[in-house]
């Protein structure tokens, strides 16, 4: 059985997620700040940390700091109504796994709980840049990295429509597999470099990976080279060499982006979307 550690000040909020936890099957402690979780974190085992960030004697941001340094680290999932770019950035940069906004819905947290136990021990996410509007992180190229990144990343506030946001993240999600994939090839001590950019006109992603890049003439496999034609044909090919179903990522990041630029080798790809009307073009 998993034991979970919560470190929640509202009584009522802590009590209700250590009901629920239980119900759902876990062997849960819980503390009313972070230098009692602390203590406790020192004394025993736990699998898991539920931490809010705004606690008496040591909030949740500066238990995570302690953390770093104690030999037997739980994951740690960030449980707070402050969504502010800062407060996010600062949990990513103490190592949290997970992040969720309160009030949170019962059976998502539990879902959460569940897939982060059963994520594989995990290289941290490092922060390069933690501004709002300059975001750069090191991501190791293992499964689940991805997810964990393009969560915290739709937290930040963006001026666009929902439907438009979600269909940037999905053109980030979809490169950033990619990139971990492909570039990295699934190999944790490889590192994918993230740079997210916020103005007032538009947001950018910078993707760069740790492999040699590509050609277009050689990913037959996908299907943003397939002929008009022929709009499936990659899946034949991809049926030949045996992979796995897919090849949708560049086609699908195109037709949801306003620009998708690759570099030379193709190790490095440039998403942009506009927030307002394009600049207009100098035809003088």
């Amino acid at each position: 059985m998993s034991r979970i550690l919560i470190a929640e000040d509202n009584d009522a909020q802590r009590e209700g997620l250590r009901v629920l936890l239980e119900r759902a099957g876990f062997d849960v402690t819980a503390a009313p700040d972070g230098a009692e979780a602390l203590e406790k974190l020192r004394a025993s085992a736990f699998d898991l940390l539920l931490v809010d960030v705004w606690m008496p004697r040591l909030n949740g941001i500066e238990l995570l700091a302690q953390l770093k340094n104690e030999p037997q680290k739980p994951k740690v999932i960030v449980m707070t109504a402050d969504d502010t770019p800062e407060t996010l950035l600062e949990a990513v940069r103490e190592q949290a796994f997970q992040y969720i906004s309160k009030p949170y819905d019962p059976k998502a947290l539990v879902q959460m709980v569940k897939d982060t136990l059963n994520t594989a021990a995990h290289h941290p996410i490092e922060v390069v840049s933690a501004l709002p509007t300059w975001v750069e992180l090191l991501v190791p190229c293992e499964q689940g990295a991805g997810e964990r990144v393009h969560g915290f990343l739709q937290k930040l506030k963006v001026d666009l429509p929902d439907e438009v946001r979600a269909d940037v993240a999905k053109a980030f999600r979809e490169l950033l597999s990619n990139a971990i994939e492909w570039g990295g090839k699934l190999d944790p001590e490889q590192k994918v470099r993230i740079c997210f950019l916020h103005t007032s006109r538009f947001i950018l992603y910078r993707i760069t990976d740790p492999g040699t890049g590509f050609r277009w003439e050689e990913i037959d496999h996908a299907a943003v080279v397939n002929p008009p034609e022929h709009p499936l044909q990659h899946r034949r090919v991809r049926q030949q060499k045996g992979m796995r179903p897919g090849g949708f990522g560049i086609l699908v990041a195109q037709q949801m982006a306003d620009d998708v630029l690759y570099n030379e080798t193709g190790n490095e790809v440039v998403l942009v979307k506009y927030l307002n009307a394009q600049p207009e073009t100098d035809n003088e």
